[in-house]
């Protein structure tokens, strides 16, 4: 996880895998825009090159992200570095399926 502190805003990112054998479907995606919703911080999802909010299903459905996947997850602002956790804690949890 890289952090970057300025007099205004903290901004974090980190890479993670997706693990879940379904990838980012609706259900795991309308968990993670949930998730991203309850903080503060400004969050974008990176995959191949686009770019969505971390907080939109539809967006996060755009980048069609399979098993396998690598996507870059960044906040930005005070809850930063826990807004990252949390997601990285969900996607390393699988999005609670089996």
């Amino acid at each position: 996880m890289s952090k970057t502190e300025t007099s205004e805003s903290t901004r974090v990112v980190k890479d993670l895998m997706i693990k879940n054998e379904l990838g980012l479907h609706a259900r795991a995606a309308s968990s993670l825009a949930n998730l991203a919703s309850k903080f503060k911080s400004k969050i974008l999802i990176f995959k191949d090159g686009i770019e969505v909010n971390g907080k939109s299903i539809m967006g996060i459905l755009m980048l069609a992200a399979p098993m396998g996947s690598i996507i870059k997850v960044s906040a930005e602002g005070d809850d930063a570095d826990e807004a990252v956790r949390a997601i990285e804690d969900l996607v390393k949890r699988r999005f609670n399926e089996k």
